[in-house]
C-alpha cells in the first residue's frame, strides 16, 4: 500500500484525487498547502508519493522542485497541472526520473496509469508532454521567442509590483477573464510558470526597480 501526499491547492481536485486513491486502498498521509508543509510532511513520509500542482504551489522556479526532490531521493512526484511550460517539462524530464507527468484536463486513464507505474516504482509521462518536448526540439533552431505586446508588458510589471489579477483587471476596467487570459499568453511567451520568474523577467527587462515593490 502507497503512502500519497496531496499538494494541491484547489479542493475540487484534492477531493476527486483523494477518493481515486481511497478506491484502489492507497493511503493519503496529508495535505500541504505550500512548501513549507510539503517539507515537513516529506521528512515523515520520504518514500512518498507526491500528487503536485506545480502552477499553483509556491515554487520560486524548477530549480527549487529538482532540489528538493533531489532531497528526498525516496520521494516520488506526479505532477498533475493545466499548463506546463515546454522548456519545464524537458528540464524535469531530462534531469530527474522521479516526477510522471499527466494533464488535469486529461484523461482518467492517464491518471490511474500514472499510479499504476509510481506503485511499481516506475514513471508515466503522458503521451502529450512528450509530443509538446518534442515539437519543441524540432522548433528550436533559429526560432525566435514571441514578443509581449505593449497591453502585456504592462500586465507583467503589475504582476511583479505583486498586484492581484482583480486588482489588475479593476484597473484596466476589464474582466478577470481577459486579465487571466492575458497572464497565460504572457507565461506562455516567456516559458514560464510562476509569478516568481515574472519578477524575475521584469527586472532583467528593466521593466521596475527595488522602488516599485509595495512595503
Amino acid at each position: 500500500m502507497g503512502k500519497y501526499i496531496l499538494a494541491d491547492n484547489q479542493e475540487l481536485t484534492q477531493f476527486a484525487l483523494e477518493s481515486l486513491l481511497c478506491h484502489h486502498d492507497e493511503t493519503v498521509v496529508g495535505k500541504a498547502t505550500d512548501k513549507t508543509v510539503l517539507v515537513e510532511l516529506l521528512k515523515e513520509h520520504e518514500d512518498a508519493v507526491v500528487l503536485l500542482d506545480y502552477t499553483l504551489f509556491d515554487f520560486a522556479d524548477d530549480d527549487q522542485l529538482l532540489i528538493l526532490a533531489e532531497r528526498f531521493s525516496l520521494s516520488q512526484w506526479i505532477l498533475i497541472s493545466d499548463d506546463l511550460t515546454p522548456h519545464f517539462l524537458r528540464r524535469v524530464i531530462y534531469m530527474s526520473h522521479q516526477f510522471s507527468i499527466v494533464y488535469k484536463d486529461g484523461s482518467m486513464k492517464d491518471i490511474r496509469d500514472a499510479l499504476y507505474a509510481v506503485s511499481h516504482h516506475n514513471r508515466h509521462i503522458s503521451q502529450r508532454a512528450l509530443e509538446t518536448i518534442i515539437i519543441i526540439q524540432q522548433q528550436e533552431d533559429g526560432e525566435r521567442p514571441s514578443v509581449l505586446t505593449t497591453t502585456e508588458m504592462e500586465i507583467v510589471k503589475a504582476i511583479a509590483q505583486g498586484k492581484t489579477t482583480k486588482e489588475i483587471a479593476a484597473e484596466r476596467v476589464s474582466s478577470i477573464h481577459t486579465i487571466t487570459t492575458h497572464r497565460k499568453n504572457i507565461f506562455r511567451k516567456l516559458g514560464i510558470n510562476t509569478a516568481h520568474e515574472v519578477v524575475k523577467y521584469a527586472f532583467r527587462a528593466g521593466l521596475i526597480d527595488s522602488s516599485d515593490f509595495y512595503i
